[in-house]
């Protein structure tokens, strides 16, 4: 995820001299020195002379790479890039996609979530507002159109709830047993939550078949 070589830190590794790097190695290395500093420092701290400075180019790449610092901010924090993937998948291989995502070792916490450093950047509503605009978009209004059953963005939204907690939790929090958890566990428990929130709930069926009454359940005797 940040090229850094063994042994190396994120932090390092963005700071490596830029020559002999080709325009897309520039921009990458551009949104590594970004991600890990507006993460750190939050929007109004950091500039874009420093986020320059870490990866070895002038200020004036980063203006001709993405236009302002606004402009890379947005494209750091941008979550609609990566969920696009998703909606690209059948429903039956979003539990795949998922696991995929979610599964492997967590991250060396340096570089901060995408929605830490949303959070930690005061005075960007905008940026929050975003946020919300992407997911809305990606999940309550896309992926919710291609479920069947009843709630079906509501399931959507709560689908991206907890692929969120997760990996919240795993990269930044590590609670221990989460932490120690071997990937084959973890994945039996993420793939049973995630395929009842894909699929109609069978609780529901069950009380709205054959019954006539939404509210009868097996105990109703």
């Amino acid at each position: 995820m940040t090229g850094a070589h063994d042994g190396e830190t994120p932090e390092t590794a963005a700071c490596r001299p830029a020559h002999r790097r080709s325009a897309s190695r520039t921009r990458t290395a551009l949104r590594a020195a970004a991600a890990f500093r507006f993460g750190k420092y939050g929007y109004e701290g950091t500039s874009v002379r420093d986020i320059a400075g870490d990866v070895g180019v002038d200020a004036a790449l980063v203006y001709r790479y993405f236009g302002s610092k606004e402009a890379l901010f947005n494209d750091v924090v941008g979550t609609d890039k990566i969920f696009e993937p998703l909606l690209h998948e059948p429903v039956e291989a979003i539990p795949d996609w998922f696991c995929a995502l979610l599964l492997g070792p967590p991250s060396d916490g340096d570089f901060p979530h995408p929605v830490l450093t949303v959070l930690r950047s005061s005075g960007r509503d905008e940026a929050v507002a975003r946020l919300r605009a992407d997911f809305t978009e990606v999940f309550t209004k896309r992926l919710a159109a291609r479920l069947t059953g009843p709630d079906a963005d509501l399931r959507a939204e709560l689908l991206a709830a907890w692929m969120l907690g997760t990996s919240l939790m795993r990269t930044e929090i590590r609670p221990p047993a989460l932490a120690a958890a071997p990937d084959a566990t973890l994945e039996r428990y993420l793939r049973a939550g995630i395929e009842i929130l894909l699929g109609p709930s069978p609780r529901h069926d069950e009380r709205t078949t054959g019954t006539g009454d939404p509210h009868h359940t097996p105990d109703d005797r």
